[in-house]
């Protein structure tokens, strides 16, 4: 089974959970196209020639809940998602007159409610704080729709750019000092395509979900270093790649080259953990991309 079917199977699941009926079925496009299926919207007489055409019920489902929840009349695009992910759930964009109003997740499974329930809360304690470096979404509506837990955010002004490293180095910092007593924090997935850089200088960050305190200070840099060179690099060869480069990615932090490694090797680790957790290996078993990397550390000391 190919990508563009394992989508299309994941989206009939996905519009059987959140848009039950009853009521008459409203046309609706999988776009840009059926072979590359992105997105569900509502479809335009444009989307003739493009999208393979999909009857969806929006009496009593998920976008009535957020018409209500909003405190208007919405439309909904649903983000047709990869397979394969420990953490997907569904994601939806709630739209008014052709504008986003807020972005939506909703956890359908106990892993995924942790989730959502977990990034809600981040996001409450971060947007009490005041923040220079960091933005972040607000929370426009959090709580339960039946069995589902359901977090509508505020939509950044995201405009793609490359992220000076300084900036970067600051919100990590910034991040870290959230944590306060208990110790730093991480945001969890500091990745290319969860930030990007602001009109004014700082920077949006989306995707809290992962967000965790008392962790090893610039536990945030490594990770946007591990995750770009994953682009370019398979799992152990970007795993080594990080232990080498962890001086450079850590000394702006004020790391030694003996913390900076140290620091490097915990993440790889917690990083494994976490996919043990999730029940989810996405760059393999660890005997092949870590295990030999600790070793190696082993044998050295």
């Amino acid at each position: 089974m190919n990508d563009a079917n394992r989508r299309l199977r994941y989206l009939d699941q996905t519009l059987r959970s959140l848009y039950p009926g009853p009521g008459s079925p409203r046309p609706y496009s999988v776009l840009p196209h059926r072979l590359v299926p992105r997105r569900l919207a509502p479809r335009r007489r444009w989307h003739t020639l493009l999208g393979r055409r999909v009857m969806v019920h929006v009496e009593d489902s998920i976008e009535t809940h957020l018409s209500d929840v909003l405190g208007v009349p919405v439309e909904t695009v649903l983000h047709v998602r990869p397979a394969g992910r420990a953490n997907r759930k569904p994601v939806l964009e709630a739209r008014r007159e052709g504008s986003v109003l807020a972005f939506v997740k909703v956890g359908d499974t106990e892993r995924t409610r942790e989730l959502v329930d977990g990034e809600a809360a981040a996001l409450r304690k971060l947007g009490e704080l005041a923040l220079k470096t960091v933005v972040v979404p607000a929370v426009l509506h959090h709580g339960r729709w039946g069995e589902f837990s359901v977090l509508a955010l505020s939509p950044l002004p995201v405009r793609r750019g490359r992220v000076p490293a300084a900036l970067l180095t600051d919100a990590v910092r910034e991040i870290a000092d959230t944590g306060g007593p208990e110790g730093a924090a991480w945001h969890g997935d500091l990745s290319p395509w969860n930030i990007a850089p602001s009109g004014d200088g700082r920077l949006l960050v989306w995707d809290w979900e992962r967000y965790a305190v008392g962790v090893p200070y610039g536990f945030d840099a490594v990770h946007h270093f591990f995750q770009r060179a994953l682009r370019r690099m398979n799992p152990p060869t970007a795993a080594r790649a990080c232990l080498a480069q962890a001086l450079p990615v850590l000394a702006p932090l004020g790391l030694s080259a003996a913390q900076a490694r140290r620091t490097a090797l915990h993440y790889l680790i917690a990083l494994a953990d976490r996919h043990a957790a999730d029940g989810h290996e996405p760059l393999g078993p660890p005997d092949t991309w870590l295990n030999p990397l600790i070793d190696q550390q082993e044998s050295v000391t």
